[in-house]
């Protein structure tokens, strides 16, 4: 298993993204077809093994029916909460 190189942020960041696509009730197979990509990309973004970048971010939350500001809002919440 390999480890992630991203920092403690980033990875709340992954697992603010996991936690909303398990919330919405999508598999990580159907998330993949939605955005033409195999299920792996999904997997390794989820593991830490893969970056998402804005562009990316966006249409998950689109996937997903969620306001992507929102997304970044939470998160941004959550690391004034660690702080």
């Amino acid at each position: 298993m390999s480890k992630s190189v991203n920092s403690i942020e980033y990875d709340r960041f992954r697992e603010l993204l996991r936690s909303a696509r398990i919330s919405a009730g999508v598999s990580q197979a159907d998330l993949a077809k939605a955005l033409d990509q195999p299920q792996s990309v999904i997997s390794k973004i989820e593991r830490g093994e893969r970056r998402i970048d804005v562009v990316e971010f966006v249409k998950v939350a689109r996937v997903l029916d969620l306001d992507a500001s929102q997304l970044i809002r939470d998160f941004a919440q959550t690391l004034d909460q660690s702080t």
